[in-house]
């Protein structure tokens, strides 16, 4: 079986279970391969042997029962850089680099600066700060210390180690004491049972839903503990679901009375990035 005989047979059989069968196809080919999409569009004629065409089978049957691409290669593109994962935590999306960026925005290139990425998961908005920001101070909480290992990991590929502290425990409780020019958070924000079905078989619950009837217990919660963590005249960034932005600005408004609080739509037109320039 040539390499594009491959693709098309199998993109066929991801047809019915993903929204981008052939690209979903052209990556995992190209992670049992060891090379890059490119050069299987390079080499479409290439004989694959019968151990390769066996692997490829293997992750194909996989992603057909809804298992995340991210979670079969072991790696995410975030920003840019590439990010191990795995099923102890969220697959970053690319609707958080719209968070990056508002937090890029707030933080001084040339300024030394504190930052802190609440709930990081895999530390993806953590690390591309850190790489884009090279006197920033980094600080990353999580709950789960599954979650942290991963984040460290991310941490240790990007050479940042030095500068991040990584920090067990729920939302800012760990960083009592200290507080920071720029945090962000994209925290647990599903209402029950609003998932797809894949995200909710697939990925950490606990990174998904964010309780109570309209999914913002855990938002709740994080407003409520952060003025006494941003400095004066920080800025805060928030990931919300793309209904949920008018929301989760009123219940800023709330918490920073006094804060100017804008709401931004990510790369898919929703207003998700809610912004506290306190």
């Amino acid at each position: 079986m040539t390499v594009r005989e491959a693709l098309a047979l199998n993109a066929k059989r991801l047809s019915l279970c993903s929204s981008t069968p052939r690209l979903d196809a052209e990556v995992l080919l190209a992670h049992v391969l060891g090379k890059d999409r490119s050069w299987l569009l390079a080499h479409g004629t290439d004989e694959l042997s019968e151990q390769v065409v066996a692997s490829f089978a293997g992750l194909i049957e996989r992603r057909s029962h809804g298992e995340p691409v991210a979670y079969l290669t072991g790696h995410k593109e975030f920003f840019g850089l590439d990010l191990l994962v795995n099923q102890r935590v969220l697959v970053p999306r690319p609707e958080t680099e719209s968070a990056v960026e508002a937090c890029l925005e707030a933080l001084p290139e040339n300024k030394e600066a504190s930052f802190a990425d609440i709930g990081t998961g895999s530390g993806a908005i953590l690390v591309a700060i850190g790489v884009k920001r090279a006197r920033a101070n980094l600080y990353g909480t999580d709950i789960s210390p599954e979650a942290l290992e991963v984040a460290r990991s991310n941490c240790e590929r990007q050479g940042l180690s030095d500068r991040v502290d990584l920090l067990l425990g729920d939302l800012l409780e760990p960083l009592a004491g200290l507080r920071f020019d720029v945090i962000a958070a994209n925290l647990p924000y599903v209402p029950p049972g609003e998932a797809a079905p894949d995200v909710a078989m697939w990925e950490p619950n606990v990174a998904v839903f964010g309780g109570g009837a309209d999914g913002t217990d855990v938002i709740r919660r994080f407003l409520g503990q952060a003025p006494s963590v941003i400095k004066p005249e920080g800025t805060i960034v928030m990931e919300t679901a793309h209904s949920q932005g008018r929301l989760v600005a009123g219940l800023a408004r709330q918490a920073f009375p006094l804060a100017r609080v804008t709401v931004r739509k990510d790369l898919a037109g929703y207003d998700r990035i809610v912004i506290i320039n306190v």
